[in-house]
């Protein structure tokens, strides 16, 4: 996989995506008032709010770092992001998620195995 270095760490401890489109007119202070009026949330824990334009082919990250905010913005030259459907207004990732989404996956359809918890070995399965 080649090297990206202008990216969300992948250990960012929180990462939200913002489903509606917004106005890519805003700039940080904009985008942040979003996040404090709109989400209930402070702009200023740390967090990372990904936002989209209605086209889908531009994505701001917004995050506040130590003195102030960091304004990351890719815009695609020809296609679109794949971005999940309005349900809630944000979804919680992870930081390969963010990067998997900034690559041009559907994150909706990377879902790995489902995590099993079991108490004691059932009398049908054997492994030899």
């Amino acid at each position: 996989m080649k090297s990206r270095y202008l990216r969300p760490a992948v250990d960012t401890p929180e990462i939200y995506l913002y489903r509606a489109p917004v106005d890519f007119r805003k700039q940080a202070s904009g985008l942040a008032l979003l996040v404090e009026q709109e989400l209930g949330r402070s702009p200023f824990t740390g967090a990372l709010y990904a936002f989209t334009n209605r086209q889908r082919n531009k994505i701001k990250c917004l995050m506040w770092e130590d003195n102030g905010f960091v304004l990351y913005y890719k815009a695609l030259a020809e296609e679109k992001f794949k971005w999940p459907k309005v349900a809630d207004e944000l979804l919680p990732l992870t930081g390969e998620q963010i990067n998997w989404l900034l690559d041009g996956y559907d994150i909706s359809l990377l879902k790995g195995h489902k995590t099993l918890q079991y108490e004691a070995l059932d009398s049908t399965y054997y492994m030899p």
